[in-house]
């Protein structure tokens, strides 16, 4: 799969698969799962980590900068303005000026803010930064990004944790169609055929995290979502056959055994 590069902001990455770094038990099962799933780019909220101390603290010191990129998360922002200064904040710390906006004001379904999002894209993007917006799987909003400057858009697949899989198949297929900037299927990713399923749509990555995080073994399942990443990628490259109503015999009925 390396000869099919993943290009975000004219940076290329060989796995199509991030990785979410909340909710693992532990240091060593988040530098397990990351390890196993050969992912380049996870992303670390900015509310639960350290920046000031990196060495010190768990979460980053289980990451490798030179092999991934580490992405901040503005996860817990409400408004476009709080988003905005966390993403300031990782920057002045030392971390890329690359990060994943993320405003979710409602506690219960953490759906996020399709207007202050917007919002907070522009701002970002006229300020220098790498903008990955996660967002809800609205094809319009999706395409005001992108005309806004971003360099990917995320939509959900399902409610964060929720593991429910691809439940706005339907828009992110539009999202998909319409996209001139990569497609990454965030949120609600909770089996590996569910990434499978992504990738086969033409999404051109998936980021995970409670699906591998709620696993009794935390690398076996990220090697799990890593395979079907690629498998599914491979599919659709391949081109999948169509689907069809009636049955159709996949062996003729005339013209063999010299009949």
């Amino acid at each position: 799969m390396n000869l099919d590069p993943l290009v975000i902001a004219g940076r290329s990455f060989g796995s199509r698969l991030m990785i979410g770094t909340g909710k693992f038990p532990s240091a060593a099962a988040l530098r397990e799962a990351v390890e196993a799933s050969g992912s380049e780019i996870v992303t670390v909220a900015l509310r639960r980590v350290d920046l000031s101390k990196p060495e010190a603290d768990d979460m980053l010191s289980a990451l490798d900068p030179v092999k991934q990129l580490i992405l901040p998360n503005t996860s817990g922002a409400r408004t476009a303005d709080e988003a905005v200064r966390l993403a300031r904040l990782a920057r002045a710390s030392g971390l890329e000026p690359w990060v994943k906006l993320e405003l979710t004001p409602e506690p219960r379904y953490l759906l996020p803010d399709p207007i202050e999002t917007l919002r907070a894209a522009e701002m970002l993007v006229k300020d220098g930064f790498v903008v990955l917006p996660y967002i809800q799987a609205d094809p319009i909003l999706a395409k005001r990004l992108e005309e806004v400057g971003t360099a990917t858009v995320m939509p959900l697949g399902a409610p964060i944790g929720s593991n429910r899989g691809l439940r706005t198949r339907d828009l992110i297929k539009i999202i998909i169609e319409q996209s001139n900037i990569p497609v990454v299927v965030d949120a609600g990713l909770g089996a590996p055929s569910h990434a499978a399923e992504a990738m086969e749509l033409g999404a051109d990555a998936v980021l995970v995290n409670t699906a591998m995080a709620d696993a009794r073994d935390h690398g076996m399942m990220a090697r799990a979502f890593a395979m079907a990443t690629e498998a599914g990628r491979m599919a659709y490259l391949a081109g999948l056959g169509p689907v069809r109503d009636t049955a159709e015999a996949s062996s003729p009925l005339t013209g063999f055994l010299g009949t």
